[in-house]
């Protein structure tokens, strides 16, 4: 299998999908350019009509796609996770509803790819992370891929499914390089992967805090201490059961995620275990997220703020005291 970058596996992706199906299309702001690397391309071999560049106006080209699904399109719109905000009436009243409100008769085949950028400096109105928050809305399927090769399936799965999907990229993965194979794969929503194996302690990482939590999980392997580390890779709908397998093997649970921890969705995978898996518990479960402020611009202040290896190999040794 060639090695392949988490960019490229997206735009493969999107390219293959547009030549499979030509009612699927591509819009936001600044695709037919490709500035942000995965729409590079696209328009010079799909044209005007299915690469369309949009105004700086969310609300529009993000609500645009609702009507465009609606009447048999398969919009792929691409935006940054800090942008979701001012389109937020059309994602909680229009694309979230509207299939519950027309009794299942309107079908919404959008993917909203939305980057997540942050520990680049780039401050508060530009590094949010807000995927727990859309948990709580009912009729969004979430996805955050860590990896090329799921990046590749689960776009895929994505793009054909006939529901909204918020496909989370975190910025920080786009260039790491894996494994992905040639041909046509799919990933399903709501099937976790292990990506390591151990017998300590469980560490569920989300986004770009998988790398660190391998990284940690290294380090705590020199003191003896096997951490496995789960990925749910879909969030909506998520995958209970091998969560709970791992914790029940390991008895203990560090859930890491970019996000404020406050109602995080590491703060829903905790409250899930001790629910559905509270007597395999050894030890307090642990959340290892951002801290409960806005990200600062300066380099110094914003190291801090988010998740690292540190902070989860504290977090694992707590929970083995």
């Amino acid at each position: 299998m060639a090695q392949v970058r988490f960019l490229d596996a997206l735009s493969q992706t999107i390219r293959e999908e547009m030549r499979r199906d030509p009612s699927i299309f591509v819009m936001g702001e600044d695709v037919r350019q490709g500035v942000y690397g995965v729409t590079a391309g696209l328009w010079q071999e799909f044209g005007d009509k299915r690469v369309l560049d949009t105004p700086l106006s969310e609300t529009a080209f993000m609500g645009a796609a609702v009507g465009a699904a609606a009447v048999g399109m398969r919009p792929i719109v691409g935006s940054l996770s800090s942008f979701m905000w001012v389109a937020m009436d059309q994602f909680v009243n229009q694309v979230a509803k509207m299939k519950y409100m027309f009794g299942g008769q309107a079908r919404l085949p959008i993917v909203y790819r939305v980057g997540m950028t942050y520990g680049n400096n780039i401050a508060a109105h530009h590094s949010d992370r807000p995927h727990p928050l859309f948990m709580n809305i009912p009729g969004f399927k979430i996805v955050m891929p860590t990896t090329p090769y799921d990046a590749k399936g689960l776009l895929r799965t994505a793009i054909r499914d006939d529901d909204p999907v918020l496909f989370f990229e975190d910025n920080s993965l786009m260039g790491i390089r894996g494994e992905v194979p040639d041909g046509d794969y799919t990933i399903p929503f709501g099937v976790a992967d292990i990506k390591r194996p151990g017998t300590d302690v469980t560490i569920v990482a989300l986004g770009g805090m998988m790398r660190r939590a391998l990284a940690a999980a290294e380090q705590l392997a020199q003191e003896g201490i096997s951490a496995e580390v789960v990925d749910p890779r879909s969030l909506v709908p998520l995958d209970k059961q091998t969560i709970l397998d791992s914790v029940a093997k390991t008895g203990r649970l560090v859930v890491v995620d970019p996000a404020h921890k406050t109602c995080s969705a590491a703060s829903e995978i905790c409250a899930m275990v001790a629910q559905e898996g509270f007597w395999t518990l050894q030890a307090p479960a642990q959340r290892v997220c951002s801290l409960m402020v806005h990200f600062p611009f300066s380099p110094a202040l914003e190291k801090h703020v988010f998740p690292n290896e540190e902070k989860i190999i504290a977090a694992v040794k707590r929970t083995l005291e």
